[in-house]
């Protein structure tokens, strides 16, 4: 594989922003057009976070995926509470500017989004919010009830240092109090009620079982919203934790579904 990084002026940031982006072997700028695959990493993560914690090379060459590698630090890949616009980076600047600049399948139908936990959760978000634009999201512990926090639940594990979770007041600076306008605009429970049935999607969620408990449950919980809604979707709880052993794990289904659900001219 092949990694390289584009940087350019974001408007919906207001500076400089960069995507590292990942090219199979033997990738050609001419026919046929690869899919695409845009990667969103975990909570304090940022562009890099897949390359270094993540076993990629076997799955991407295998694939025939371009992995496009964005960042939003800890801010959710939305346009949160501070007016911090990460969604319209990522829609209305990103995938412009990888689909003018790579031979990727310029559609829907060719372009997937996935992520592990912020990362995976923020997938969804953005697939049933821009079914115009994905048409594959696969999320691997998923923290999708962000929308719907309150208060601390991870206070208890506080003494983890591998635990990378926002405190009150960072989610709060996101996401707002309870209740607030971006709450509601992301709470996945809505969006899957709501979501576009003209744009159906490939969805795939998987969740270990021995991540947390209210990880499970809110995985669970998406499950079941999406079988009472009638959306097609994979599910898999399998051994693991909320850590890069679990991903690894399961990254080759993972790449096997955007493979099988991703158009590929």
């Amino acid at each position: 594989m092949e990694v390289l990084t584009e940087t350019w002026w974001s408007a919906a940031i207001g500076r400089e922003k960069s995507v590292e982006v990942v090219l199979p072997a033997g990738y050609s700028p001419t026919e046929p057009p690869y899919p695409v695959l845009y990667l969103l990493h975990g909570f304090g993560g940022n562009r890099t976070t897949w390359l270094q914690c993540a076993r990629l090379p076997d799955e991407v060459d295998a694939g025939r995926l371009i992995l496009v590698l964005p960042e939003s630090g800890r801010s959710w890949f939305i346009n949160d509470a501070r007016g911090r616009r990460y969604e319209d980076h990522l829609i209305g600047e990103v995938v412009g500017r990888i689909d003018a600049r790579f031979n990727t399948v310029a559609s829907r139908g060719g372009r997937g989004v996935g992520g592990f936990s912020m990362g995976g959760a923020a997938a969804l978000f953005q697939a049933l919010r821009h079914g115009e634009v994905f048409s594959v999201v696969c999320s691997t512990g998923g923290a999708f009830e962000a929308p719907l926090r309150e208060g601390d639940p991870y206070e208890r594990f506080r003494g983890d240092r591998e635990l990378a979770m926002p405190t009150v007041r960072d989610h709060e600076r996101v996401w707002g109090p309870v209740g607030s306008a971006v709450r509601r605009r992301y709470d996945p429970y809505r969006l899957i009620r709501e979501r576009d049935p003209r744009h159906p999607l490939g969805i795939y969620l998987d969740v270990g079982l021995d991540d947390y408990d209210r990880m499970i449950s809110m995985n669970r919980r998406t499950r079941a919203a999406l079988a009472e809604g009638g959306v097609p979707h994979e599910y898999r709880e399998r051994p693991g934790g909320h850590d890069w052993a679990f991903v690894d794990a399961g990254l080759p289904h993972l790449f096997a579904f955007a493979r099988d659900h991703l158009a590929s001219a």
